[in-house]
């Protein structure tokens, strides 16, 4: 349906800045029966756009025409309903990433916040998004640098600064850079380690990039082929998503008493007041550890390594209890 040409010259420009956002080209003809004026009247309107910053170029031709393409500066933006509901929750959601861009996502949420209308901005008002903890805190510069060296395919070098440990001053790791992540408020760098053959996760927070960049690297896939489920396994110490240790025991506790507390584990009734569970840990310490909190009697039935882990378990809770 055409655009009525009463209409104001400022509210024609944001028509006609609407129509270029959705297609690629436009013929001038068809931009003017859009907007109901004249070709020379569009001719005059882009001009203007130009003028405000958009990269409006003519496409040549048969009918001639217009395409609006990446400027060298940012212009001012137009965005539907819809578009500005998803960019408002996502700069809520940005100040809990840890990417250090807390203070420059809450002005931009207040500057879309203004000139929402008053039905969207209730939406947005109403929204509530409770980050899961702060995230640790990482230079806005060098994740750009480690996305840019992921879409690059270029091997990156860096220092590292391991958990309780100095810095040794020894030469640069080397990585070759495939998926940047980020889990529980931290920013991790999955890449492939040509020195070990093999996968490395590395903290961004704990990384000092070297420059230049190294020599450019063939993609692989990460095992499994799925970066977010590879990341939650290496959490766990596999590559496959299982635990690494694995158990089955016999609990002084009904059913309904477990379930609740076994999250992906196997439970099943194993008579009156006893459940039957299978889960696993990262380490056989740990798996007892866990079990222990049921505080319930524990009859291990498989494998001989967990009841070796309760037995160090006792002996270290027994030296605990004489001091």
């Amino acid at each position: 349906m055409p655009i009525s040409s009463s209409t104001t010259t400022s509210s024609r420009l944001l028509s006609l800045l609407s129509l270029l956002q959705v297609r690629r080209d436009w013929p001038g003809l068809a931009l003017a029966e859009r907007l109901g004026v004249s070709e020379r009247t569009v001719r005059r309107d882009v001009d203007r756009l130009r003028e405000l910053g958009y990269l409006v170029q003519a496409v040549k031709g048969p009918d001639g025409g217009y395409r609006l393409d990446a400027g060298s500066q940012v212009p001012p933006l137009l965005f539907d309903e819809e578009q500005a509901v998803a960019l408002a929750v996502a700069l809520r959601i940005a100040v809990g990433t840890g990417a250090g861009i807390e203070e420059a996502a809450a002005r931009a949420l207040a500057t879309v916040r203004q000139v929402l209308p008053a039905r969207l901005r209730q939406r947005i008002d109403a929204l509530e998004v409770e980050p899961a903890g702060r995230g640790t805190q990482v230079d806005t510069e060098l994740l750009l640098a480690l996305s840019a060296a992921v879409r690059a395919c270029e091997e990156l070098r860096f220092d590292y600064r391991s958990p309780g440990k100095p810095d040794s001053g020894g030469p640069p790791r080397r990585v070759q850079p495939h998926h940047l992540v980020v889990r529980a408020g931290r920013w991790y760098l999955v890449g492939w380690s040509p020195e070990r053959a093999d996968w490395r996760t590395y903290r961004a927070d704990r990384m000092t990039l070297r420059v230049p960049n190294g020599p450019r690297f063939t993609p692989r896939e990460v095992p499994g082929g799925d970066v977010s489920a590879f990341l939650a396994a290496r959490f766990k110490g596999s590559d496959t998503g299982g635990w690494p240790c694995r158990g089955e025991v016999v609990l002084g506790l009904p059913l309904e008493e477990v379930a609740p507390f076994t999250g992906g584990d196997t439970a099943e009734a194993a008579g009156p007041g006893r459940t039957r569970l299978l889960t696993g840990s990262w380490s056989w310490a740990a798996l007892a550890a866990n079990l222990a909190r049921f505080d319930a009697d524990v009859e291990v039935v498989s494998p001989p390594e967990l009841k070796d882990a309760f037995a160090a378990l006792s002996a270290r809770a027994a030296r605990a209890a004489r001091r």
